[in-house]
């Protein structure tokens, strides 16, 4: 079965009756536009999304018939977690890692990165509340910013450069 759009949440969707088959998925897997992968109850999913910036969360429903949902089911893996103690502290982390062009998560005013040992190591180092867990990594930060975006201006990096170049 090809999949290319989401039809929902279990989050918002009433499943009462219905069987769910869970597609588990690593959290890296979530923004592929291109995946085949067998759900927990053997169905083969196979996912085409054409549009630029989709990607799966948590509990998003991908199937559905009379009898059966098939949902996203982000599996937990090791994370870097680190709680900053202020504003300042936040904006800050956040910087240095992005500046590293690392993945960032932000899940219940921390920041979460995928595990990687000389990255906690820093962390730990430069003084900032870290821990190791193991966790689902679910709310990847969108920070990309497009530079290379002509035409539309509806980027926020062109938005920035038309303000600047106005001045």
């Amino acid at each position: 079965m090809i999949i290319d759009t989401i039809i929902g949440n279990l989050d918002t969707t009433d499943t009462s009756g219905l069987q769910i088959d869970l597609l588990s998925l690593e959290w890296f897997e979530t923004t592929k536009r291109i995946l085949r992968k067998h759900t927990q109850g053997g169905m083969e999913i196979g996912i085409r999304f054409l549009k630029e910036g989709q990607r799966l969360k948590q509990g998003d429903i991908l199937y559905r018939n009379d009898t059966k949902i098939v949902a996203v089911d982000i599996l937990p893996s090791d994370a870097i977690v680190v709680t900053p103690r202020s504003l300042l502290e936040m904006g800050s982390v956040c910087y240095e890692i992005g500046n590293k062009h690392l993945p960032v998560f932000i899940q219940q005013d921390q920041v979460l990165i995928p595990f990687e040992e000389p990255i906690f190591r820093w962390l730990i180092a430069s003084g900032y509340a870290t821990t190791k867990e193991h966790t689902r990594l679910t709310n990847l930060l969108n920070a990309n910013v497009q530079p290379h975006q002509h035409g539309s201006g509806s980027s926020l990096f062109s938005k920035i450069i038309g303000l600047a170049a106005r001045q």
